[in-house]
């Protein structure tokens, strides 16, 4: 096999062994993955248009409505319409989401944390900056 088929292997192997790690444990704290995404990806922001909020997250256009409905029944965000376009939403978190954001962010990095710190300063960078290289090859 090829170096390219070898490495396209691995690298969906590693994606679903940490999609695994993750989602189980996001799923502790009582959100689903989606739901974390969004939250997640609000956080710290002034929130976003749908549109910008689907770009930014791995939920789908027609999963993101639902997966926003559910937040919204939960207090977790609020969306407004955006002014001179009303088939356009801002979506942010709540206060509520926020607290949620601040308790569920940082949990999360301390529970994937360990998993790499067998991994030495240096070879972080290398694997960030090959990470980076690679998504490059794709815009």
């Amino acid at each position: 096999m090829e170096n390219f088929q070898i490495t396209i292997r691995e690298l969906v192997r590693c994606y679903q062994a940490f999609e695994q790690l993750s989602n189980r444990h996001i799923r502790t704290m009582d959100l689903t993955p989606a739901q974390f995404d969004i939250i997640a990806t609000l956080g710290n922001t002034q929130g976003m248009s749908c549109r910008e909020l689907g770009e930014k997250t791995l939920i789908t256009k027609g999963t993101l409505t639902g997966v926003l409905d559910r937040l919204e029944t939960r207090g977790i965000v609020h969306r407004e319409i955006i002014q001179d376009n009303r088939r356009s939403f801002r979506v942010y978190l709540s206060p509520l989401g926020e607290n949620l954001f601040n308790s569920t962010f940082n949990q999360h990095l301390e529970y994937i944390r360990p998993f790499f710190e067998n991994l030495s300063e240096t070879k972080l960078s290398e694997i960030t900056r090959t990470l980076a290289e690679l998504r490059n090859q794709f815009k």
